[in-house]
Order: C-alpha cells, then sequence, then structure tokens
C-alpha cells in the first residue's frame, strides 16, 4: 500500500537523518505528503479518508501531521481509506513508530 510505504520512508528518515520529519495528511482533499521527500500522493475521488492524529505533540500543535523523531517515535495515528465495499487502517504506533495495515470491514 503506498500510503503506508510513504509513511515508513519518513519514518526511517527521522531516524536515519537524525532530526524530526512530518508526514501530512489532509483528509479533505485526499493528499498524504512525505516530509522526507516531499512526495504528495492524492488518492482517487472514490476513496473516503480520514484521519485520527494527536492534537498536539510535544509541546506544539501537530496541525494535522504525524511527527516522527530521531528514535523512530512518533505521536502516532491512523489513516483510514474506504471504497464500497472495503477499507483499510494505516496505523502508527507513537512508541516505535511502526506502521500496521488493517484491513476493515465495512
Amino acid at each position: 500500500m503506498q500510503v503506508a510505504s510513504l509513511v515508513t520512508l519518513d519514518r526511517n528518515a527521522a531516524i536515519r537523518r537524525r532530526t524530526q520529519i512530518q508526514t501530512q495528511v489532509d483528509a479533505r482533499s485526499r493528499v498524504i505528503a512525505s516530509g522526507a521527500t516531499g512526495q504528495a500522493i492524492r488518492l482517487p475521488d472514490d476513496v473516503v479518508v480520514s484521519a485520527l492524529v494527536a492534537a498536539r505533540c510535544g509541546d506544539r500543535p501537530s496541525g494535522g501531521r504525524i511527527i516522527f523523531f530521531a528514535s523512530g517515535m512518533s505521536c502516532g495515528g491512523v489513516i483510514a481509506l474506504a471504497r464500497p465495499g472495503t477499507g483499510y487502517q494505516v496505523r502508527i504506533n507513537w512508541l516505535t513508530g511502526g506502521v500496521e495495515v488493517v484491513a476493515i470491514t465495512p
């Protein structure tokens, strides 16, 4: 799944570069953008996108971003993608920054 790959790429870049990387999630316009590469994924019009991200990450507002730290940790979140009859959640663990794709039943 392309979204999970992009998020994983940002996590790995944060660790490798030893810096904070932010993945921007704009559910309304169905765009997920990498903070590491600038690559953006625009999902098709028939895909419903919703995101659950932390309102604050550390000492500042997250602004609709999933923030990865040099340690690999993140502020966590869930990006849900759905079409009629099928759906997936891309889950980002706050403690490990690990990314998991889970099928959801409609």
